[in-house]
């Protein structure tokens, strides 16, 4: 063998030996949150490998066959495929107009507490006591004391759980909101308030680097949890690009916002834990009269162009 081509073959194999050092992913695990199981059952869903997921079920849902069928179909398929559910409890009408009635805390702590009785023996351990609540649509929206007082009564409920204890929307008064929340539940039991969900939908699709006095960022909502609990943590529990929010389809649109999602979430990887982008399932028809359309695949199941970026970005984050 000529002298030159053994060099070259024993250098190669000499790089072959070196082990491979594998690229850091940043602390963040991913989910995708939906309403529907048939989203377990797709392959491109089964390709992301995810093991994460968020539901959210009406709080009285245990009093509506219908609102459980749905639910124990979702569980049941999510266990089914390896991935676990986050269940959020939220209102019985969230397009309602005015908004629903805001539940006693007695009727809360009974509901729910047979949600948790039903579904925890399935491995649902990930709950959060109430979706948005800073949000028009839910009834705690100028009630946040009434939102404190159902995360204690979902925590001393669900033992061994882990609980979104305050849920909030990137929107006017968020700030304001958080404050009252923490104050009603008190110092002393403030720093049981261990992870904050947060809905950050303004600042990923107006892509606001620091948000705004009309739209505080993830940024502010941090700093606010924190002023009352310095060692609480954050899961982006619903957040994504909009295919689709009062005007027409931009499927382009909604993955370059998605791509900045991500980018937030790599700038405060320091305090984000999970990220659940919302959601799968788009409207039938994202040209029809629907307001709102944050699918990732189109109707026929197909992948729109924010699925490529998530599962572009997935390499570098946990799922």
């Amino acid at each position: 063998m000529p002298r030159g081509l053994l060099l070259v073959l024993l250098a190669a194999a000499s790089l072959l030996a070196v082990p491979c050092v594998a690229q850091a992913k940043i602390d963040i695990r991913v989910g995708i949150g939906d309403q529907s199981a048939a989203m377990f059952d797709s392959p491109f869903h089964q390709e992301l490998r995810l093991k994460l997921t968020r539901y959210f079920i009406e709080w009285n849902a245990i009093d509506q066959p219908d609102q459980l069928e749905r639910a124990d179909q979702f569980v049941a398929a999510a266990r089914l495929h390896g991935v676990k559910v986050l269940m959020h409890i939220s209102t019985d009408n969230i397009n309602a107009e005015p908004r629903s009635p805001l539940p006693s805390a007695r009727s809360y702590r009974r509901k729910v507490n047979a949600l948790i009785r039903r579904y925890k023996p399935q491995g649902v351990s990930d709950w959060g006591a109430w979706n948005e609540a800073n949000h028009r649509s839910q009834p705690t929206q100028k009630h946040p004391e009434r939102a404190a007082r159902f995360f204690m009564q979902l925590r001393s409920l669900c033992r061994g759980c882990t609980i979104v204890a305050l849920d909030v929307l990137d929107q006017a008064g968020v700030v304001k909101y958080i404050d009252r929340w923490f104050a009603a539940l008190g110092r002393a039991d403030a720093r049981k308030a261990a992870i904050v969900g947060i809905h950050n939908y303004s600042e990923v699709n107006r892509r606001l680097t620091r948000g705004s006095a009309s739209y505080p960022g993830t940024e502010r909502i941090i700093a606010a949890a924190r002023s009352h609990n310095r060692s609480a943590t954050f899961w982006y529990t619903e957040t994504g690009g909009h295919a689709k929010l009062f005007g027409t389809c931009d499927f382009d649109r909604a993955a370059d916002r998605t791509v900045y999602l991500f980018s937030l979430a790599k700038r405060f990887q320091r305090f984000i834990r999970r990220l659940y982008t919302y959601n799968w399932t788009p409207t039938p028809t994202c040209d029809d009269a629907t307001r709102f359309d944050a699918g990732i695949v189109n109707p026929d199941g197909s992948p729109r162009p924010a699925y490529y970026v998530i599962k572009s970005r997935l390499t570098g984050f946990k799922r």
